[in-house]
């Protein structure tokens, strides 16, 4: 079944009118919708944006889209980007025209917004034991014979909690699983072997729920480049890949999922989740969720589509300097409130010799070296390079789109 999302539903996030809830976009903006904004041809500091401004760049993101299509199309793998990432059905159905088979979400609740939207193929990349949860999940399934989820599992007792609650919510579609493989020190997932066996076996017997494969999260202990840490990923996905061929046999679907791939590490998943023999076809999934804006940071060093010719950053924020308090010092209008911070501070762009050394709720400090003193004054407007784009997003409501010359090409709403 193709992934799709309502077309109708998202588009008409282009009507609704824009307020002054949505923070940096200019004021003269309320009152218009983001397709009048649009039509207009302009950017956002042409029309008075106020510092800080979180922006996409058009381009990059087309770039992305195109080019993680093109690599899994020639690794013979799928893609389920992850949806926690942006939070956006306008960044969602980019994807799905892309070419990607469904949405991975991280909570139910997340599955209730792009539901909102019409997402039809999910993957809760979790396991579900959330009564609640469970009976709207159920009711979900059964009004909509198109919508398709898959969640984990990954002991006996999630398996009899699960089948219990659906059973008291009347389920009438089983809820399809995949086991999980954990690593050792890592989150969640079975430990060993014999273990992630008894949890296949109790999935595949119960009436409520579906056996359709296995998962994995190979960056579960960290995002390290190392061949030593390359190394290890490497033996945990070979776990991954000997229990789906302990597990294949019992599988209650026509084809087994499997399932893994951050977006560190998705060119070894590509390696050693391949090459599947037997009667069964066997569908390898990735879950990546950052390609699709990529960063100036953890992504940059780490992703297999870092390089020159790779992914591109397409995610900054825009800041004003408000204080040049000493030579070597400048403080600027953004702060956690505005920007990642949980993997690298922001980057500067167009500075040959400056960085920032720390954040406030709502400032940045920069460091000005010798070469860019000139060039850093009061009220200079600089943009910003991120580190990891999972926890900018989640600070934005409302982020310009532009185009390679600067002007609004469309509003993307997010809903965290």
């Amino acid at each position: 079944m193709p992934a799709t999302i309502d077309a109708t539903a998202v588009s008409a996030l282009a009507d609704e009118p824009l307020d002054w809830r949505y923070k940096g976009l200019p004021s003269q903006w309320w009152g218009r919708t983001p397709a009048q904004v649009c039509a207009d041809g302009t950017g956002p500091f042409a029309a008075g944006a106020l510092g800080p401004l979180c922006v996409l760049s058009e381009p990059a993101l087309e770039h992305n889209l195109a080019t993680m299509a093109r690599w899994c199309h020639s690794r013979g793998v799928e893609l389920a980007p992850h949806g926690k990432t942006h939070m956006a059905p306008q960044l969602l159905a980019r994807q799905f025209d892309a070419g990607a088979q469904a949405v991975t979400l991280a909570t139910i609740s997340q599955v209730r917004t792009f539901r909102a939207f019409g997402a039809n193929t999910v993957v809760l990349a979790n396991e579900l034991v959330d009564d609640a949860g469970l009976r709207w999940l159920s009711m979900e399934l059964d009004v909509d014979p198109d919508f398709a989820l898959v969640c984990w599992v990954d002991s006996v007792r999630g398996v009899e909690l699960m089948s219990s609650a659906l059973a008291a919510a009347g389920a009438r579609r089983p809820v399809d699983v995949c086991v999980e493989v954990g690593i050792p020190g890592g989150r969640t997932g079975c430990r060993a072997a014999d273990e992630l066996d008894g949890v296949a076996r109790a999935a595949a017997d119960c009436g409520r729920l579906r056996l359709v494969g296995v998962a994995g999260y190979e960056a579960a202990t960290g995002h390290g480049t190392s061949q030593e840490a390359r190394d290890r990923v490497r033996t945990y996905l070979r776990d991954v890949h000997s229990a789906v061929d302990r597990v294949a046999p019992i599988v209650e679907s026509d084809e087994v999922i499997v399932t893994a791939g951050g977006s560190t590490y998705f060119d070894l998943v590509a390696d050693e989740l391949s090459g599947w023999t037997g009667q069964r076809p066997i569908r390898t999934v990735l879950r990546s969720g950052c390609y699709l804006t990529h960063d100036d940071g953890l992504y940059r060093r780490t992703s297999p589509l870092g390089g020159p010719s790779g992914l591109r950053p397409a995610l900054t924020v825009w800041a004003q300097v408000m204080s040049r308090p000493e030579p070597d010092l400048a403080l600027v209008t953004m702060g956690r409130r505005d920007v990642s911070f949980d993997q690298d501070l922001p980057v500067p762009y167009g500075l040959a010799d400056s960085a920032v050394t720390k954040l406030n709720d709502q400032h940045a400090y920069l460091h000005v070296g010798r070469a860019d003193r000139d060039r850093v004054e009061v009220g200079t407007w600089l943009e910003f390079g991120v580190s990891h784009p999972c926890t900018v997003f989640d600070k934005w409501q409302m982020i310009p789109v532009l185009d390679g010359d600067g002007r609004v090409v469309e509003l993307v709403r997010t809903f965290f």
